[in-house]
């Protein structure tokens, strides 16, 4: 490759945010401890089973982008002069000690088979989640790429078409704006969010969203930032992730779901790992009886009995 056409790639970044899978560190919402049904142990098992899941539809994802023109799917049409692209994995967590547990993680469950695609890694540092946060984009962007967008790690109902459509509507709407300001948005279950997607002259951070001490939800937040300075966003559906039981019996439903569609919708992605590991702990969703009485004989006009 010339150095021309170097300076001509737009250089795009994945960003996995996340925890080592180790007990006590994380998912602490479905342990015993906090009121939830799972030891310390089996809550960072889940966790493990969910990252790698998420590790490798991501692979997937960035695969999809770099075989198909990212804007096709709103009518763009590439020209001469649009800049090739290319998409690079990160994954980013608190200390080098947490890197390696996360490294080790994936060798040991690659083997001898890891993905064609390289992982990067590095270190986020801060006093708060805000910061963290906000670092991880910054080390990303001061290499030199200009969209990142970030996921976590406790999403296996993440889509799989979710990755490559918010790095098509950064372009999108990045051309909308003077200075090529973007933002992307996927909310969680309770106002938060699942996915965070920006382009480098966003002029948008996170302080204050997650370490919030006003008690604005985190989309609430992002919003309001959104209109003080007025960049171009878009929002894409809700993504569950699994902080609690509830979360969990959700998505032991819907993977069975996903495994049962599957048969028939080929490009849908199953969280193979994550289903694996709730079928070794026989795990079943379940919802109480419904005993409420639904008059619909008032509706459909006949007598009560």
């Amino acid at each position: 490759m010339t150095e021309n056409e170097t300076n001509t790639i737009s250089r795009r970044a994945l960003l996995l945010f996340c925890k080592p899978p180790v007990p006590g560190m994380v998912k602490t919402r479905l342990t015993k401890e906090r009121g939830g049904n799972l030891t310390a142990e089996q809550a960072a098992d889940f966790f493990r089973c969910s990252l790698l899941d998420v590790t490798d539809l991501g692979l997937l994802a960035l695969d999809d982008l770099e075989s198909s023109d990212a804007l096709s799917w709103i009518g763009a049409e590439a020209t001469a002069d649009t800049p090739k692209k290319s998409y690079d994995f990160f994954i980013s967590s608190t200390a080098p000690e947490s890197l390696q547990l996360l490294q080790e993680m994936y060798a040991a469950d690659w083997g001898d088979a890891p993905p064609t695609r390289q992982l990067n890694y590095i270190v986020d540092r801060g006093t708060s989640f805000d910061e963290h946060f906000d670092d991880a984009f910054n080390q990303i962007f001061e290499r030199g790429y200009e969209q990142v967008v970030a996921i976590g790690g406790d999403m296996p109902l993440l889509p799989r078409e979710h990755i490559p459509e918010a790095f098509g509507w950064l372009d999108y709407l990045s051309d909308l704006s003077a200075d090529g300001s973007a933002l992307v948005l996927a909310p969680c279950q309770q106002s938060g969010v699942s996915l965070v997607g920006l382009t480098r002259t966003t002029p948008i951070n996170s302080t204050g969203v997650y370490y919030n001490r006003s008690g604005l939800p985190v989309l609430d937040a992002y919003t309001a930032k959104l209109q003080e300075v007025d960049v171009p966003s878009a929002f894409l559906a809700p993504v569950s992730d699994v902080d609690g039981d509830e979360d969990l019996a959700h998505a032991i439903s819907c993977l069975n779901a996903i495994a049962e569609a599957q048969r028939y919708q080929p490009r849908i992605y199953l969280a193979v790992r994550t289903l694996d590991w709730i079928d070794r702990m026989n795990l079943k969703a379940s919802a109480p009886p419904n005993d409420e009485h639904d008059p619909r004989q008032y509706l459909d006009g006949q007598e009560p009995d």
